[in-house]
Order: structure tokens, then sequence, then C-alpha cells
């Protein structure tokens, strides 16, 4: 069966994966993986932060070749996510966890009161039709190369991982509300407006967010890739062929 190393410790989001991809792959987490390398989350945009946090993860994974984890039929899977505000040049784009702590230096993501005030205080003379945003989630898929690790210096290794990576992205467009509604969600979820709904995010259930959110678009878009047949994934002897989507 195919391994999939899913970035995360958040089980939530395990059983999301799940539900859309089904039951055909073995899902490993990094509650799974002892000693698993912390990757800092550093690059400008979502797919850099989702590719690194990938490629890192099956680089080392390539390195315990006698271990359960590092089998030949496996993949790393890492996504990242957050709000866009057109109106504040796409911010806070990949700082939206972190968005309030910046303002005050502090390490560490800041509490969802605190980013949605800041975000309404930056955007209190802004008109409605201005107000424009949007999720946006970008999974990153890397194979575990085992067969390659030996023969590649560390440069060369990580240069044809980020060749293998292939990455999906989702988006779900709304406006910016003028204070927060709904009991729903998390993050930004209560001032996310959608126009066509009437309502913001967090008044959605739970089965009308799955069907728009971002994150589900970008998974349908790898489970479309993987019954495609995308780099043999399901019954792969080689690793994925290069390529994004």
């Amino acid at each position: 069966m195919t391994t999939l190393h899913i970035a995360t410790r958040n089980a939530h989001k395990v059983t999301e994966i799940r539900a859309i991809l089904g039951d055909g792959f073995d899902y490993l987490t990094l509650n799974n993986i002892p000693g698993a390398p912390q990757v800092v989350e550093d690059a400008n945009t979502f797919a850099g932060n989702a590719a690194k946090k990938s490629t890192e993860l099956a680089h080392w994974l390539s390195g315990t070749r006698n271990s359960e984890l590092g089998t030949r039929n496996s993949f790393v899977l890492a996504d990242d996510s957050g709000l866009e505000v057109d109106a504040l040049n796409g911010a806070p784009g990949v700082h939206s966890a972190r968005f309030a702590a910046l303002d005050s230096g502090m390490t560490g993501n800041s509490s969802d009161a605190e980013n949605m005030a800041k975000l309404l205080r930056l955007l209190k003379d802004v008109p409605a039709v201005n107000r424009t945003a949007r999720f946006r989630c970008v999974i990153a898929l890397t194979p575990v190369m085992l067969d390659r690790i030996e023969s590649s210096s560390p440069v060369c290794y990580a240069n044809e991982s980020e060749l293998q990576t292939v990455t999906f992205d989702g988006v779900c467009e709304g406006r910016i509300g003028f204070e927060p509604r709904g009991q729903n969600g998390f993050g930004y979820d209560p001032i996310l407006y959608l126009p066509k709904l009437k309502k913001t995010v967090a008044q959605l259930s739970p089965e009308q967010k799955n069907a728009l959110s971002h994150r589900w678009q970008a998974f349908e878009k790898l489970k479309a890739y993987i019954l495609s047949g995308g780099g043999s994934l399901q019954k792969r002897a080689n690793p994925l062929t290069t390529g994004r989507l």
C-alpha cells in the first residue's frame, strides 16, 4: 500500500484528507514520525512553504531506509494556506496565522480574534466593493526517493526532489465583511463574506463549507491527479513524473 506522510500533527486535517482521497493509502502524520525535522516556513508564497515542507521531510525520510518509515512506495504531502486581501496587496498571505503578532515582534501565532481585529482596523475606510479577498490553499506532493539517495549529493537530491514535486491549489473567493459573523469555523472564517450565499464562511454548515473550501478544492485536484494515473501514485515503481498542476 502506498504511504502518505502528511506534514501535520492535526488529526482533523488527516480525517479530512482521508474523506477525500479514500482508504487506498496508509496515512501517517508527524505524530508517527519521531525525530522529524522542524521546517521553518520562511518562503514568501504558499506554494513555496508547502513545497519546502514536503521536500525537506521527503529528504529526511530517504535516510530512514532501515525503519518502517522509509518505504519505497511513499510520498510526503504538505500544505500551506491563508487569506489574501486585494486592498492590502495580498496580505496577510503567508503571515495569516501570525498577522497581529508581526506588530509586536512576537514569535508564534496570534489569536484569531487579534488577527481579525487588525485586519478590520486596516480596512475600516475601505468600501465593500474594494474589500475583495480569498482563502487560498496549496498542496505539495513529493516522492521519497530511497533508490536515489546513495548516489546523490545532498544538493543534487534536494534539486531533484523539487523537480519531482507537484502542487495543487484551491481558492474560495469572497470579500471582507465589516464585523465578524457566525460561530462555525476558525481563523478568518467569521469575516470572509460570500456574496452569492449572503453568509460568512463561519455561518455555513460543515457540509456547505466543504463543498466550496479552498482546501477541499486543492485536494480534489490531487484526487483527480491520482485517478488519472499521475506519476503512477497508486502503483508506483518509480518517482513521480516531473510536473506542476
